[in-house]
Order: structure tokens, then C-alpha cells, then sequence
């Protein structure tokens, strides 16, 4: 039987049952699956260094760096932390920030959604909006408080695609919309990232790394929610799947 691409899933850090635990949302690893790659989740402490995650990631195909409850800790970019930014997941911001450019210098695909789309951008030098809403021109990009999750993972608004990029070279559509679960996102951009897709409001929500050997993408974003049901969703699962195919 084929082997199917392992890839890489970082984990939460959160307290169950007063111990601490790593755990990773079932819909990224059923996404995985579903695309015909096996997940495996990652520890994540505080203690990571290059030389561990180097020999970490290179028994892998992939990477992905999920979203979470929890925010970059906004000293990691420079930032004095806002009143709305209260979670803090301290192991996994070391783990990312370590694993980020050491998965690029593998050569390993890598896909980053909502958090991880945050930090690969502070993993290039950029900062955060701590607090979309309270920016001037800016939609509140949070979702809906009280709902099922179908309606907070529903489409939100649109999104458009800049052309010519890696995300316009999966979908064959420069206009999609997307759903909106977060209320951090991209103040001032990474130096060697791109600007692959905007909402209306301007906010960057989708970003590659300029020049990467493999696919690089980053999105802010939740195409793993029912991602056969949407198309821009399938696409970017689909590549990735295709890259790590190929690693």
C-alpha cells in the first residue's frame, strides 16, 4: 500500500482536568485526512530551539499551523498588549516561531490558517492589530456570539484575489467570499511576504512567502471548515495535498 504524506500539526497548549495538555481541533485533522494526507500533532514548549525543530520537521511532508483560542503574545512583535488580547499560549508562539523558518529552509510545504497565518506574519518581522474592530475603516472581522457553529463558520464577506499569485494559481477566480472567526489580523506586513488576497475593508487575509521552494500559504480565514463544500476551501487543500505529495 502507498504511503500517504505525513504532515506536521502544531498543537494548543490548554489546561483539561487541571494538567496541562496539547491538543489540536478535529476539523484541521479530518480536513487532512480527507485530502489524503496523515496528520500527526506536534507537541509544542517553550523550550524549542532550530536544531530541535529542524530534526523534528524533516521526518515530515507538510506543515500546518492551525488556528486557535489564543493570540501571539504581542511582545513577540514589539507591542504593548491591548485590553481585548487576554490569551496567551506562550509554548506554541515558541514552537511556531521556531518551526516557521526552519520548515522553509527544508523546503517543506507549508499551509498557516488564522493564527498560524498571524504567525508567519510576526515570524517575518510584521505586526498585529490586536483589535480589527476598533480600527477606523475596518469591519469587525469576529464571528457571530450565540450561534451554531454552522452560522459562525459561514460566509462572511467577500474576498479578493490578487492575480498572478499562488492563491489566483489555484482558484480560477479572482472573487470568492469567506467565513471570519478572528479579531486580530495584519497591521504591517513581513518583509518577504505577499499580499495574496485583501477583504473589503483592506485587511490583508491571505499571504505567501516570496520565493519559497515549496507552497506557502497563509490564510486568515477557516477553509478547513467543510472544505469540500466550498470551492476556494478545496483548492487550497487540494494544492497543499498536491505539494506534499511531491516533498
Amino acid at each position: 500500500m502507498q504511503n500517504r504524506p505525513l504532515v506536521a500539526v502544531i498543537a494548543c497548549r490548554r489546561d483539561v482536568e487541571g494538567h496541562p495538555a496539547h491538543m489540536v481541533t478535529d476539523k484541521y485533522l479530518t480536513a487532512l485526512r480527507t485530502y489524503g494526507l496523515d496528520p500527526v500533532v506536534l507537541p509544542v514548549w517553550e523550550d524549542v530551539d532550530a536544531e530541535y525543530a529542524k530534526r523534528l520537521l524533516s521526518r515530515f511532508d507538510g506543515l500546518l499551523l492551525t488556528g486557535s483560542h489564543t493570540n501571539v503574545e504581542p511582545g513577540r512583535y514589539g507591542a504593548e498588549r491591548a485590553p481585548e488580547n487576554t490569551r496567551d499560549d506562550l509554548h506554541r508562539d515558541a514552537a511556531a516561531l521556531s518551526w516557521l523558518p526552519e520548515s522553509l529552509a527544508l523546503g517543506m510545504p507549508l499551509l498557516c490558517i488564522c493564527r498560524g497565518f498571524q504567525e508567519l506574519n510576526v515570524a517575518f518581522g510584521g505586526t498585529l492589530h490586536q483589535a480589527v474592530q476598533n480600527q477606523p475603516g475596518k469591519l469587525d472581522h469576529r464571528e457571530p456570539q450565540g450561534v451554531e457553529a454552522q452560522q459562525q463558520y459561514a460566509p462572511a464577506h467577500a474576498l479578493t484575489i490578487e492575480p498572478g499569485g499562488v492563491l489566483a494559481g489555484l482558484y480560477p477566480e479572482l472573487h470568492s467570499t469567506v467565513n471570519s472567526l478572528h479579531q486580530q489580523g495584519i497591521d504591517r506586513l513581513g518583509d518577504g511576504l505577499v499580499v495574496e488576497g485583501l477583504a473589503p475593508d483592506g485587511l490583508i487575509e491571505a499571504i505567501s512567502v516570496s520565493g519559497a521552494e515549496a507552497f506557502a500559504l497563509g490564510v486568515q480565514w477557516h477553509p478547513e471548515w467543510q472544505p469540500t463544500e466550498h470551492p476556494l476551501y478545496d483548492a487550497i487543500f487540494k494544492g497543499f495535498a498536491e505539494a506534499c505529495s511531491k516533498a
